[in-house]
């Protein structure tokens, strides 16, 4: 089994602790540092609720950054409807007992990934890129010595979800965006086309219910809660379930279907501010972007059973 080591940037949210979950579960991955960052709820309840993530697995091995609590040039953006005031749904927050990692996220992605071998890590980023974009600021060589950057956002054939063409993550700050991808960095580009695909249905959820462990009790509330908020705002039936996609593409990319692609984002017009315009039309063997076209939503939620029942086992990470 190789082993990938990883960088996870997210602003949990929800869907963001679903992914930690499956993460700190998952032996496949060695899991470097999560750093938080201000999106879905503010950057002190990110930072909090990953360390809450954490302890609830039993992973204080891993340490955690706090990171940017405002986009790059905009005011914080934030999605709380969707994740409830507190960023974890129903689940109960509390003052976790594990520290905070030394110095600000983007600093620690600079010297974890540049203190390692070229190519060697890959970083996971599940909300808005004002941390990886300012690492890249920090540290000129950093694209080059990335491995692939995974991330979860963009629209194309979908639509987006706060504007007709806007996805949350990338219209929360998308002159990051637009840094990150033009950086020349690998990216791996999980956006709405994909994760629509991957629907927390009422089997799926279940499945996860009958694992007796902790992690993957609450990892079960958060996949009740979307439920709860998609029929209640949306009107759709079953949740997508976007950010875990990030890490069952790492641990799995058999699940998924990508697309040799350039992506650029829309920094000026308001009328489309974060939009992704994917252009398909690109010469695969120099492309430094892929767009995720097809998912295996019962794959993905497979993985993430066997994971965390391998875990609460003791046979997991």
């Amino acid at each position: 089994m190789s082993i990938q080591s990883l960088i996870i940037d997210c602003d949990p949210g929800v869907d963001d602790a679903v992914a930690l979950f499956l993460a700190f579960a998952a032996p496949e991955l060695n899991l470097l540092a999560v750093t938080t960052v201000g999106g879905n709820v503010p950057g002190a309840l990110t930072q909090r609720n990953a360390r809450i993530v954490r302890q609830i697995a039993g992973r204080e091995d891993v340490p955690v950054h706090g990171g940017a609590e405002r986009p790059l040039k905009r005011p914080p953006a934030g999605a709380g409807a969707f994740h409830g005031p507190e960023g974890l749904g129903d689940l109960e927050p509390f003052q976790p007992t594990g520290i905070v990692g030394d110095g600000p996220a983007a600093n620690a992605i600079v010297d974890l990934v540049m203190s390692r071998s070229q190519g060697s890590v890959a970083v996971a980023v599940m909300g808005p890129m004002t941390n990886l974009a300012l690492a890249m600021r920090r540290e000129r060589r950093l694209a080059d010595w990335l491995g692939p950057v995974v991330i979860m956002g963009g629209a194309r054939s979908e639509g987006g979800n706060i504007t007709p063409s806007a996805e949350f993550n990338i219209w929360a700050d998308p002159d990051a965006a637009a840094v990150v991808f033009g950086s020349g960095c690998e990216v791996i580009a999980l956006g709405l086309d994909a994760t629509h695909q991957v629907r927390a249905t009422e089997d799926r959820i279940a499945a996860v219910e009958t694992i007796d462990s902790e992690a993957a009790r609450a990892t079960a509330s958060m996949l009740r809660f979307s439920q709860r908020v998609e029929r209640e705002i949306v009107g759709w039936d079953s949740a997508p379930l976007h950010d875990p996609c990030t890490i069952a593409w790492l641990i799995r990319p058999d699940l998924f279907e990508t697309r040799p692609c350039r992506i650029e984002v829309e920094t000026t017009s308001e009328l489309t501010r974060g939009h992704t315009a994917v252009e398909f039309r690109v010469d695969p063997a120099t492309a430094r972007h892929r767009w995720v076209v097809a998912a295996d939503g019962q794959g993905v939620f497979d993985l993430i059973v066997d994971k965390l029942r391998d875990q609460a086992r003791g046979t997991g990470a």
